[in-house]
This record gives C-alpha cells, sequence and structure tokens, in this order.
C-alpha cells in the first residue's frame, strides 16, 4: 500500500484561507473584494445617503469585511497593508 502526499497551495478552513507559504495576502485581497462587492450594492441601492446614514451602513455591512479575521493574521508586508488601506480611502 503506497501512500501518497499531496501538496495543496492553499486550505480555507472556518472562513481563513491558509496558504503554502503562511502569508496573508490571498485572505486580505478576498476581503478587500468582499468589502467592495458591498460598497457596490449600496451604491447602487441608494440614491443619496448623509453622512450619519453612510456612517451606520459603513459600520455595518463594509467594516466587518475589511476587519475579518486580519487581527489573528496581523498583516506585515506593505503589499497587504496597502490593499486594505486602499480600500477604506476609497470609501
Amino acid at each position: 500500500m503506497k501512500l501518497e502526499s499531496e501538496s495543496v497551495e492553499e486550505e480555507r478552513d472556518l472562513g481563513v484561507i491558509i496558504t503554502a507559504d503562511l502569508k496573508c495576502s490571498s485572505q486580505c485581497i478576498k476581503s478587500a473584494a468582499t468589502a467592495r462587492r458591498v460598497i457596490g450594492m449600496v451604491r447602487r441601492n441608494f440614491n443619496h445617503l448623509d453622512i450619519a446614514d453612510f456612517r451606520l451602513i459603513y459600520k455595518t455591512y463594509i467594516q466587518p469585511h475589511l476587519e475579518f479575521c486580519i487581527q489573528g493574521w496581523s498583516p506585515h508586508l506593505v503589499k497587504d497593508i496597502k490593499v486594505m488601506v486602499r480600500k477604506q480611502q476609497q470609501i
């Protein structure tokens, strides 16, 4: 009986993407993309938002996607930090 070991580049467990090199780039990109989709949905469905309404929508629907698993991963690469900051600045 011969067992072959498989090599896997990415594994998703409990919503967290773990790569073979243990970098969080995939997780940061995924979180930013999800936040981008939610922002698009908000822009399509709300014609006019004042500051208070936008702040409520941001804190409820967008910010959780940007913060998902980031505390556990603590992105330390400059490119990963820029992905997250860029998305927050566009809002």
